[in-house]
């Protein structure tokens, strides 16, 4: 594992973003989303009366917290998703899909089936299309992309992307997508593909993220590593023996206490 450089002396020429947690805040808006969709099927009686029984009460004593529980599974068999896929053997299927079949599955784990029809389940399950970004995402996008060519590097699908490029003025001079490789990360052909897509060699790219994961596949593949922590996104242990590696080969580290993408431009030199 080659070790970090002094990545603002020697600045890379390309950045790519991951976007489920790193640029946009899915907690939040697929919690509240959850609440506010169920709170509108039980706010009338007329509404109540579309649901069994077993629905309404099964649905009367979920809690906010358990909303959020739900979201977390949601984002859970996501990462299960990706992590299986193999490229070449996994019969295609792109992160809409996921999502639908995926909260389909849910409602049935968690005694919901029935709550919504097959129409609002649908409609639902495109949240993820209009997730909305940390505060500092669209301005250091922004700003970054002053000096750099800024491009996400998501599994979600081009159109998800597009949306989400929309819904929170992001400002990326390109848009990559896993789906543009046919496999999803951490396979190694999605860093390599971005780069060669940017017409940059992989050393002339940093790859940005809050997950190490991510990073860990990123810098294997010969990317440069920018770490921007976000509440809650971290899946590594401090205790365990990888993230204690972590500052070993890591590039940049910016704290959750600091202010994202404005602090990596501040880093930069860029005001």
């Amino acid at each position: 594992m080659a070790a970090p450089y002094d990545i603002t002396k020697t600045p890379p020429k390309g950045l790519t973003f991951d976007v489920f947690g790193t640029v946009v805040n899915w907690r939040k808006t697929v919690t509240s989303t959850l609440i506010h969709s169920a709170l509108n099927k039980t706010s009338s009686s007329s509404r109540l009366a579309n649901l069994s029984p077993q629905v309404r009460s099964r649905v009367s004593k979920l809690t906010d917290q358990d909303w959020g529980q739900f979201a977390q599974e949601w984002r859970n068999t996501y990462k299960s998703f990706v992590s299986s896929f193999v490229p070449g053997e996994t019969e295609w299927r792109d992160i809409d899909t996921h999502h639908h079949l995926a909260l389909v599955d849910l409602l049935k784990k968690w005694d919901l089936d029935g709550l919504y029809t097959e129409e609002e389940v649908k409609a639902l399950s495109l949240i993820w299309h209009y997730l909305d970004p940390w505060t500092d995402s669209s301005p250091g996008l922004h700003k970054l992309g002053t000096t750099f060519i800024t491009s996400s590097l998501s599994n979600g699908n081009p159109s998800l992307l597009k949306d989400l490029e929309k819904h929170g003025n992001l400002g990326f001079k390109k848009l990559q997508s896993s789906a543009d490789f046919k496999a999803y990360k951490p396979h190694p052909s999605v860093y390599k593909g971005a780069a060669k897509a940017l017409g940059l060699e992989p050393g002339e790219v940093a790859m940005v993220a809050c997950h190490l994961n991510d990073l860990l596949a990123a810098k294997e593949c010969g990317l440069r590593t920018i770490y921007v922590e976000r509440e809650q996104e971290e899946d590594w242990d401090p205790e365990q023996k990888e993230y204690k590696e972590v500052k070993t080969w890591v590039d940049m580290w910016v704290t959750v206490k600091e202010d994202g993408f404005l602090e990596v431009a501040r880093r930069f030199g860029i005001e």
